[in-house]
C-alpha cells in the first residue's frame, strides 16, 4: 500500500507555525490519504520547534473523523523533543476531547 510522506521544512519553515498551512496540508493531503486508509508520515526534519495550535489545525480533524483509522496511520519521524512534546499534548487533549464525547 502506498504511504502518504508530508514533509513539514518544505511547507511550514524550521519553526512550523501557520495555521493556514497545516489546515491545507490537512485538506488537501492527510484527510484524502486517510480516507484511503493510507499511511500518513509527518516528517518534521529539519523542523527545530511548532506551535500547538499548528499541530492542533493538522490532526484534530483527522483524529476527530477517523478515530482509530487515524491514530493508527498517522505516524511521525524526525521529531525534536520539543516537537513531539506538542505533538504528545495535542494527542492527550484529543483523547479527553473524544472520551468526553463517549459519555
Amino acid at each position: 500500500m502506498k504511504k502518504e510522506r508530508i514533509r513539514i521544512l518544505g511547507y511550514a519553515g524550521e519553526f512550523a507555525e501557520n495555521k493556514d498551512i497545516a489546515k491545507s496540508l490537512r485538506v488537501e493531503r492527510i484527510l484524502p490519504a486517510l480516507a484511503r486508509n493510507q499511511t500518513v508520515t509527518i516528517d518534521f526534519f529539519g523542523v527545530s520547534g511548532t506551535t500547538q495550535s499548528f499541530i492542533h489545525a493538522l490532526i484534530s480533524e483527522p483524529i476527530r473523523r477517523y478515530r482509530d483509522v487515524a491514530l493508527e496511520n498517522l505516524e511521525y519521524s524526525h521529531c525534536s523533543g520539543s516537537v513531539r512534546e506538542v505533538i504528545r499534548t495535542v494527542y492527550d487533549y484529543m483523547q479527553e476531547s473524544l472520551d468526553d464525547t463517549n459519555l
